[in-house]
């Protein structure tokens, strides 16, 4: 089984320009440049699903405190525009969802690729986050992890 890249801290983030639930472009580098905020990306495989819904819920829960701890939270999955809207308006999302349906971006960022599940190999969206500085470094990247308490660990992790 042949790895994705994988970023470390240190790397550059590669920049990106994906839309928004609302069909708006985000680009990275603009985001990093007007908010003067580090950025958390992660990256899940599917809005609506029930672990990806878990994730979603616990960023919202806790995004007042990324806020004060000076983050910016940005969800990053292959999902249409459509369907991140729907997802942001079920589940009452109060940051941005971001649509990567070629999977350029998921894949710059070693997101997408060779995984298992159940058992077996396939290729598909590697649950990550990556927290990106105010100079567009690379600051922590997490692999693999776990929709269930991945956010309280993200919180430690940062001091948050």
């Amino acid at each position: 089984m042949s790895d994705p890249i994988r970023l470390a801290p240190g790397d550059q983030a590669p920049d990106f320009t994906l839309d928004d639930a609302d069909g708006k472009p985000v680009t990275l580098s603009e985001v990093l440049a007007s908010t003067g905020q580090r950025v958390v990306l992660y990256f899940y495989p599917a809005a609506m699903t029930p672990g990806c819904t878990t994730q979603a819920c616990d960023f919202r829960d806790n995004l007042r405190e990324f806020g004060s701890a000076g983050l910016t939270v940005l969800g990053v999955s292959p999902d249409t525009t459509d369907k991140l809207a729907a997802f942001r308006e079920k589940e009452g999302l109060t940051f941005t969802l971001l649509g990567d349906p070629g999977k350029e971006t998921l894949r710059a960022y070693g997101a997408f690729g060779e995984k298992k599940n159940y058992g077996r190999t396939v290729q598909g969206v590697i649950r990550s986050t990556v927290v990106v500085g105010t100079d567009g470094k690379v600051e922590k990247a997490f692999y693999n992890v776990k929709a269930t308490g991945h956010v309280d660990r993200l919180k430690k992790e940062l001091g948050v």
